[in-house]
C-alpha cells in the first residue's frame, strides 16, 4: 500500500475508534452536558493528536516535534486502554442484555444502572491503567537475575555473566538522561560482557547522537556487542552502525567474535534483524554465516534481535540465542497478539539444544505506558547443565 494510501486509511480507523467510543460511552454517561461536551472534545482532540504522536519527528523544529509527540503518544496510550475497556464493556452488556431475553429478574432489574455505572468504570480504569503504565515505563528498569544451564560448559565459564539491554527506543519521549541511568546501571554488574540486541533507536543520527553518546560509557571486561533491530533500519541503519562503532561497540553482522575467558573460548555471534534483507539485500539474516569459521568445541551464544530466528539458529548450532523486539508485550492486551508473530514473547525457552532468552526491553516503543510486562535489564549467568 502506498504510504499516503496507508496514511489516509489508518487516520481514517483511529476516527472511526473514536467515535466508536463517544457513541458508546458519552450517551450513557451520569454525568451533566458540560462534562459530555468536554469528553466529545477530548475524543476530537485524541484523534488528532494520536497520528500527529506518531508523525511528529518529521517536523523540522525539534522541541516542537518533541511536545507534539508527547502529547501524542500520551493521548494514544489512553486511547488505547479506553478502546479495549470499551469493547469489554460491549461484551458484558450483549451478555446482560441476553439475561433480559431469557427473562432472568436480576438481569432485567439491574441491567440500566449496569449501562450508566459502567461508563465511568471504563473510563477511570482506562486512566488508572494508563498513570500506572507511565510511571513503569518512565522508571529505569529493574535488573532481571537468570541462569542458563549450558551443555559442555568449561569451568573457566562457569558464573560467566552477560549483561543484555534491548529495545530502549531512544527517540521522540526517551532522551539521554533516560539511557544514562539505564548505562550506570548496567555498569554497576560488573559483567563479563555486555549485549545490546537492537531497537536501539528510533530516530536519524543527526538528532538522536548527543542522547545516544552514553553508550561510549558501557564497561564490562570483554566489551560491548550489538546488532540491528527493525527500528535501526527505519532510522539509516548505516549511518547507526558506523555511530556505534564510533562509540566502542562491536557490531555484529552475521560474524562473530571469539572471545578468550579464563583459557576458554567462547563465540559470540550476531545477526543483522530478521527484516534487514528487505531493507539491503547484503544484510540477510544468516546464523550459519554468523557462525562460519568459529572453533567447534566452543560455546556459542548468538544474539539475534528477533525471537524467530531461533529455528535458525537451533539448525546452526548455537547454544544460546538473547533476543528482545516484542517488549513483552509493553501493555496488557498487546501481549496476547504478540505469539501471532513471534514464538516466544518473554522469557527463557528451550528448542531442542538452543536456550532462548526474549528480553520485555529496557526502553519503550511509541506510548510511555507499561502494564503487565515491566522493562528489565537482564543479568544472564551461565551455569553447567
Amino acid at each position: 500500500m502506498p504510504p499516503r494510501r496507508f496514511l489516509v486509511f489508518a487516520t481514517s480507523l483511529i476516527a472511526l475508534l473514536h467515535l466508536y467510543i463517544g457513541a458508546r460511552l458519552l450517551p450513557d454517561m451520569p454525568l451533566d452536558k458540560g462534562w459530555q461536551i468536554a469528553g466529545a472534545l477530548w475524543l476530537l482532540a485524541s484523534t488528532i493528536l494520536v497520528p500527529l504522536g506518531l508523525l511528529a519527528r518529521g517536523i523540522k523544529n525539534p522541541a516542537l516535534a518533541d511536545r507534539l509527540a508527547w502529547a501524542g503518544l500520551m493521548a494514544m496510550g489512553f486511547f488505547s486502554s479506553l478502546l479495549i475497556f470499551t469493547l469489554l464493556r460491549d461484551a458484558a452488556l450483549l451478555l446482560a442484555w441476553a439475561g433480559v431475553q431469557a427473562g432472568i429478574t436480576l438481569a432485567q432489574a439491574h441491567l440500566a444502572g449496569i449501562i450508566s455505572d459502567s461508563t465511568l468504570m471504563v473510563t477511570l480504569l482506562a486512566m488508572l491503567v494508563t498513570v500506572a503504565g507511565f510511571l513503569n515505563a518512565r522508571r529505569t528498569a529493574r535488573i532481571v537475575e537468570v541462569d542458563v544451564p549450558i551443555a559442555n560448559l568449561p569451568t573457566a565459564l562457569h558464573g560467566f555473566t552477560i549483561a543484555q539491554i534491548s529495545d530502549v527506543h531512544v527517540g521522540p519521549t526517551i532522551k539521554r538522561a533516560y539511557l544514562e541511568r539505564i548505562v550506570q546501571r548496567v555498569n554497576s554488574l560488573d559483567a563479563d560482557m555486555i549485549a545490546v540486541t537492537g531497537d536501539l533507536v528510533d530516530g536519524s543520527v543527526a538528532s538522536l547522537a548527543a542522547h545516544t553518546a552514553p553508550m561510549a560509557t558501557l564497561r564490562s571486561r570483554h566489551g560491548s556487542f550489538f546488532v540491528t533491530g527493525n527500528h535501526e533500519y527505519y532510522s539509516n541503519a548505516h549511518e547507526w552502525i558506523d555511530e556505534l562503532r564510533r562509540l566502542g561497540l562491536c557490531v555484529l553482522l552475521n560474524e562473530h567474535a571469539v572471545l578468550t575467558h579464563g583459557g576458554a573460548q567462547l563465540v559470540v555471534a550476531g545477526v543483522t534483524d530478521y527484516s534487514g534483507g528487505s531493507f539491503d539485500p547484503t544484510h540477510r539474516s544468516d546464523p550459519q554465516a554468523a557462525i562460519a569459521g568459529a572453533p567447534h568445541d566452543a560455546s556459542k551464544i548468538l544474539l539475534a534481535h528477533q525471537p524467530r530466528s531461533a529455528e535458525a539458529a537451533a539448525q546452526a548450532g548455537f547454544d544460546l540465542q538473547l533476543s528482545g523486539h516484542t517488549h513483552g508485550g509493553q501493555f496488557w492486551p498487546w501481549n496476547l497478539f504478540v505469539p501471532l508473530q513471534q514464538p516466544y514473547t518473554a522469557g527463557l525457552h528451550r528448542l531442542r539444544n538452543l536456550w532462548i532468552y526474549v528480553s520485555r526491553g529496557t526502553g519503550y516503543w511509541g506510548p510511555p505506558k507499561r502494564f503487565g510486562a515491566p522493562s528489565e535489564i537482564t543479568r544472564l549467568r551461565l551455569v553447567p547443565a
